[in-house]
Parts: structure tokens; sequence; C-alpha cells
């Protein structure tokens, strides 16, 4: 699995650009993203702040995480603007029987793919070497768009989780 995925984030967004990842309990099928996308393409070219357009962009990326993100040197976006895409993620939801906002589930790239861990199972998958220091971690914590493109995709061992796990060795 290719896991480039810097083409596919807008050059021309402010590197402070706002980020909101949204990780799928399951991975879309090719249907289900044909059907997603035109979602996401709609709601960032109309996405407004109190009337104002946002400079907007949303995005489907390895089948299982949305990105939306926000420019904000122009115009910033307000409760009720944040409310709009929260709004889009719970529709994306029921349409598709999938949770969205599960934050307790970890997506690890293992055995050349994407695949999810219980937080609560992290250290058991460390003590079995499922995963070790350098196993790929989806950081969905990252809020910028500079994030986004430096620290989404880290090993574990450079992530919050080094410190949630014994006896992880950092690298």
């Amino acid at each position: 699995m290719n896991l480039d995925y810097v083409q596919y984030i807008p050059e021309d967004f402010h590197p402070t650009s706002r980020v909101w990842i949204y990780q799928s309990s399951s991975l879309f099928t090719i249907s289900e993203a044909l059907q997603i996308e035109p979602l996401l393409v709609n709601f960032a070219e109309n996405w407004q702040s109190h009337g104002t357009p946002v400079k907007g962009f949303a995005n489907l990326l390895f089948g299982q995480f949305i990105i939306i993100m926000a420019d904000e040197t122009a115009t910033g976006v307000s409760g009720c603007s944040t409310d709009g895409s929260v709004r889009l993620i719970k529709q994306i939801e029921e349409m598709f029987k999938v949770d969205l906002f599960n934050r307790q589930m970890l997506a690890v790239y293992a055995k050349d793919k994407i695949q999810l861990l219980p937080l609560s199972q992290l250290n058991y998958a460390v003590e079995n070497s499922f995963v070790t220091a350098e196993t790929l971690y989806f950081n969905n914590l990252v809020a910028t768009k500079q994030e986004l493109l430096s620290n989404w995709i880290i090993p574990i061992g450079k992530s919050w989780l080094a410190r949630k796990v014994k006896p992880l060795q950092t690298v």
C-alpha cells in the first residue's frame, strides 16, 4: 500500500490551516467511497462561516480517513460552521453504518495494511510484537495542515503512544 498522501493535500492552503480527521471503524468500499466523495466536495465548496465562504477542503484518504481542512487566513471558522462539518460526518456515519468519532480506536500500518487496534489492547499488542516502536501510526490528533504533512503517519515510538506503553523502545 502506498502511504504517500501529501499529493492529495492542497498546496495553496496556509500551513496553519485547521484540520480535523475522522477515522472510520471500517474501510469504505469503492462504491461507498464514490458516494462519499461528492458529499465531501459539495460540503467544502459550500462551507460558510456567518455567511462568508470558508476556504475549505474535504477528502477521503486510504478509504478510511475523512480529512477536513479550513484555511482561516481569509475567513475564520466559527462554532456554527464547525457544527456543519460535524453534521456531515454524522450523516456519513448514518448512511454507511460506521463510527467516525471513536478516539479509542487506533489505526496502525501493520502487515501491509491499515489495521485498527483498540487503545485498551495496545500493551497486549506491544507485548506480543504485533506493534513495535517502528510501527506506523495514524496520529489523528494533528490540528494543522503543517502537522498533517509532517506528523500524521509516524512511528508509534515518536507519538504520544510511546508514553502509554511499557516496554516500548522509542526510535
